[in-house]
C-alpha cells in the first residue's frame, strides 16, 4: 500500500483550527472589564444599612430627648426629696435644742425664784430682830406697836406682854439697847413656811453703869410664816449668847 500524505488544505484547517484555538485562548486570557458590584452601583445612594442605621440613630436620639425630661424631673424630685429631708432634719435640731434650751432653763428659774423666796425671809428676819431688840428710853412706850409689825400669832402677844414689863425699868435706868445683825441663813423653806438664824452683835449703855457698854454677841432661831407678801415671826428663842462686856 502506498502511504498518503495529508494534503495542503488539510494543513491549512489544522492551521485555521489551531489559530481560533490560539485566539480563544487568547481571548479567555485577556482581562475583562469587571462588571460593576451592587456596591458600586449603590455609590452615594443610600443603602438598607445605612437607612437602618440612621433609622436607629434617630430613635436613640429621640429615646434621649425623652429621658431628657424625666432625668431633670427625677432630679428635682430626689433635690426637693433632699431639701424636705434637710428641711425636716433641722426642724428637729430646733424642737430638739428649744425643749434642751428648756430643760435646762426650768431649773434655772426655779432656783432663781427660791433665792428671791429666801432674800425676802433673810431681809424679814434681820429687820425683825434689829426693832425687837432696839431702843432708847424715849421711843420704848412705842417699841411694842414697831414690833407688831414683824410678829404673828401668839408670839406677838408674848412679846408685847415682855416689853410691858421691861419699860418702866429701863426708862427709868435709861437704858439704851442696839442691835446690829451681822448674818442671815435661811434653815430651811417649805412653801409659806421658814426657819431663819440671826447673828447678832448688841450693845446696851445705862448711867447706871457709866455708860461702859455691855456687849453681847447673840443668835436668835426664827420661825416664821409668809402672810400675804409679807414673813412674819411666830416664835423665837436663843441659839448662843456670848458676854464679853468688860469688867472693871
Amino acid at each position: 500500500m502506498e502511504d498518503q500524505q495529508p494534503a495542503a488544505g488539510d494543513l491549512t484547517v489544522d492551521k485555521a483550527t489551531e489559530a481560533e484555538a490560539t485566539e480563544a485562548e487568547a481571548t479567555e486570557a485577556e482581562p475583562t472589564e469587571a462588571e460593576p458590584t451592587n456596591a458600586e452601583v449603590t455609590e452615594g445612594e443610600p443603602t438598607e444599612d445605612g437607612a437602618t442605621e440612621e433609622t436607629t440613630d434617630e430613635s436613640d436620639e429621640a429615646a434621649a430627648t425623652e429621658a431628657a425630661p424625666k432625668e431633670k424631673k427625677t432630679k428635682k424630685k430626689r433635690t426637693g426629696r433632699r431639701l424636705a429631708a434637710v428641711f425636716a432634719l433641722i426642724a428637729a435640731l430646733f424642737v430638739g435644742s428649744a425643749a434642751f434650751a428648756g430643760a435646762t432653763v426650768q431649773p434655772y428659774l426655779a432656783e432663781r425664784a427660791t433665792i428671791e423666796v429666801k432674800l425676802k425671809v433673810a431681809r424679814a428676819a434681820a429687820s425683825a430682830i434689829t426693832t425687837l431688840w432696839s431702843y432708847t428710853p424715849e421711843n420704848m412706850d412705842s417699841l411694842a406697836d414697831r414690833a407688831a409689825n414683824y410678829l404673828a400669832g401668839d408670839f406677838g402677844a408674848q412679846y408685847r406682854k415682855f416689853v410691858d414689863q421691861i419699860a418702866a425699868p429701863n426708862k427709868q435706868a435709861k437704858v439704851t439697847n442696839s442691835t446690829e445683825v451681822t448674818g442671815v441663813a435661811v434653815e430651811s423653806l417649805d412653801g409659806p413656811n421658814a426657819v431663819a438664824i440671826v447673828y447678832t452683835n448688841t450693845t446696851t449703855t445705862s448711867p447706871l453703869t457709866k455708860n461702859i457698854p455691855a456687849l453681847k454677841y447673840l443668835s436668835y432661831r426664827l420661825v416664821m410664816k409668809r402672810d400675804d407678801d409679807r414673813w412674819k415671826v411666830t416664835r423665837m428663842t436663843t441659839v448662843t449668847q456670848l458676854d464679853v462686856t468688860p469688867h472693871l
